[in-house]
């Protein structure tokens, strides 16, 4: 695997490379701060006096792959627990949601629908489809605030306000832990563009624990069975003699067929550890497939965040409790509601910053890109998104927080296999 990204055939927008699209992205940003010779300044307002403000959450739902309906599900609840405790600064938040679909041209509607319905952001979202919704949230200045990081294009458009490392942190992290503890490692990981770029970061964290590269199988990512898939991984990950194996399925949704498959395969080969990231796994699938009688006993994680029963979430716990109790599309276990609980506590942070001045999606980029700084009660370092405060890690310019946690399944429960933050800020300046 040589990191090399396939045509994107299926973006009805075409592909520009990396550097044009940074200028011709940053020329847009500069352009709606100086409102000069550009035309119409791009953002309108998400309401005046006491309009709502308004933004919108996407993601998939009801189709055959990764599904992720507890983000927008959560973001309705927190604009109900914000308008019942009197709004911010007294303005109501209004949510609009989306479905991508998984979809490139659905992706590209709802960035589309956001600048038509003039949202001052877009906050806490998911989609695989950075090329098609990316470019029209340039184009209007929409900010797009604590996306879920499943494409590295999240880290590059200066309107992007990541919130976590994304997949190159869990990836490029897990390869840190597994290099700690596996003998060949084996890499099952989806047929897509996204996909393309896993085995990279996996690799720069088996690298910099002197570990071998992992075996690259591509499989289908909406399979309905993985039978050949796991006879090729276990093959690998028992084919060393420098310790037991492991099998990385990082198949989103589909994690949980593999793992079936898996599990009737394995039975006929060598035991070998499993491991994995959270956004393929979560507590709830761990407690459905068996807790400790189940396939994933026993395998490494990692997260982006602190452990599904750390305090830190307790905020997060009693809004959905008020506003969310009964809904089962919202698991406070799963990355993305976590991801969308954060992003919306940023939004929160910024308007109030902007005191009764002019909200829009202009004013809300000025605030992020000034220095604004954001506590996250510990479930993040401190977020700035300062040029000063990028990190700036090889092809993730507009990354902030690199920190990953180590996490393995014990007694059926994700616990921590190592305490605090660890930060994959050099392991990734040195993928690809």
């Amino acid at each position: 695997m040589t990191g090399r990204r396939r045509t994107r055939t299926t973006t009805p927008l075409s592909p520009r490379p990396r550097k044009a699209k940074l200028l011709y992205a940053s020329a847009l940003v500069a352009c709606a701060s100086v409102a000069v010779g550009c035309g119409v300044i791009p953002g309108a307002t998400g309401g005046s006096g006491d309009d709502p403000v308004r933004v919108m959450t996407w993601a998939p739902e009801k189709t055959n792959a990764t599904n992720k309906p507890g983000m927008p599900a959560l973001a309705k609840a927190y604009a109900r627990w914000v308008n019942a405790h009197g709004g911010i600064n007294g303005r109501k938040l209004e949510v609009l949601t989306c479905n991508d679909q998984n979809d490139s041209v659905a992706a590209a509607h709802c960035a589309e629908r956001a600048a038509d319905e003039k949202v001052v952001a877009v906050v806490g979202s998911y989609s695989q489809h950075s090329r098609s919704f990316l470019a029209p949230l340039e184009s209007a200045g929409i900010p797009y605030i604590g996306g879920f990081g499943v494409t590295d294009d999240e880290f590059t458009s200066p309107i992007s306000y990541p919130i976590n490392g994304g997949q190159p942190a869990l990836l490029a992290g897990l390869g840190e832990q597994l290099g700690k503890n596996c003998g060949p490692v084996s890499l099952i990981r989806p047929d897509t563009i996204a996909g393309d770029e896993l085995p990279v970061l996996l690799d720069a964290g088996l690298k910099a624990l002197g570990h071998p590269q992992a075996a690259d199988q591509r499989a289908a990512e909406d399979a309905t069975e993985y039978s050949q898939p796991t006879k090729q991984a276990l093959q690998h990950a028992t084919s060393g003699s420098t310790g037991r194996g492991c099998v990385v399925p990082a198949l989103g949704d589909r994690t949980n067929t593999f793992m079936d498959s898996f599990r009737r395969d394995s039975a006929d080969y060598p035991k070998v550890h499993t491991g994995t990231v959270i956004g393929s796994i979560d507590q709830s699938l761990i407690d459905a497939t068996g807790g400790k009688s189940g396939p994933y006993e026993g395998s490494y994680v990692t997260g982006w965040y602190p452990t599904a029963d750390d305090a830190r979430w307790n905020a997060m716990r009693s809004v959905i409790k008020e506003q969310a109790f009964g809904d089962n599309r919202i698991d406070p276990a799963d990355a993305g509601v976590q991801t969308t609980w954060i992003a919306y506590t940023v939004l929160k942070k910024v308007l109030e910053s902007l005191g009764a001045g002019e909200i829009s999606s202009l004013t809300i980029r000025r605030e992020l890109d000034n220095g604004l700084k954001v506590t996250t009660g510990g479930l993040t370092p401190t977020l700035s998104w300062r040029f000063e405060d990028l990190i700036g890690a090889g092809d993730f310019p507009r990354l902030v927080n690199a920190d990953v946690t180590f996490q393995v399944i014990r007694d059926g429960q994700l616990t921590t296999q190592r305490d605090g933050f660890i930060n994959m800020a050099k392991t990734l300046a040195n993928a690809g």
